[in-house]
């Protein structure tokens, strides 16, 4: 069975949003920004899941672990502040965010965490 280990990004102070990554590249990625070895792609994107899971209990929706990557830039469609996805969930994986997809480009890595 895959390890899961969770890390958590911060848009803004106080506003945390913890994600699970299953692929042990992924995670080794994840890690390598945090020790400041991966200087590029560094922010998170991947798809919204429109529930809440257990793990990131602040927030409504959770970011499929499967879809999950690491981008230095992205397009404007699928960038979004979490709080404002958060009260626009509704609205989300139609005109805004489409596919679910989610890309914050102010999202900044800050630490593994255990849930």
């Amino acid at each position: 069975m895959a390890e899961t280990v969770y890390f958590t990004f911060m848009q803004r102070p106080g506003q945390e949003f913890i994600f699970a990554l299953t692929d042990p590249a992924r995670i080794q990625q994840a890690r390598d920004i945090l020790s400041g070895k991966e200087t590029m792609a560094v922010h998170v994107m991947g798809r919204i899941v429109k529930r809440q899971a257990p793990y990131n209990p602040r927030w409504s929706y959770h970011l499929d672990p499967a879809t999950i990557a690491f981008f230095p830039m992205a397009i404007e469609v699928c960038d979004a502040n979490m709080g404002y996805v958060e009260e626009h969930l509704d609205e989300a994986c139609g005109a805004f965010l489409p596919g679910c997809h989610w890309c914050p480009w102010d999202s900044k890595l800050v630490r593994e965490v255990t849930p």
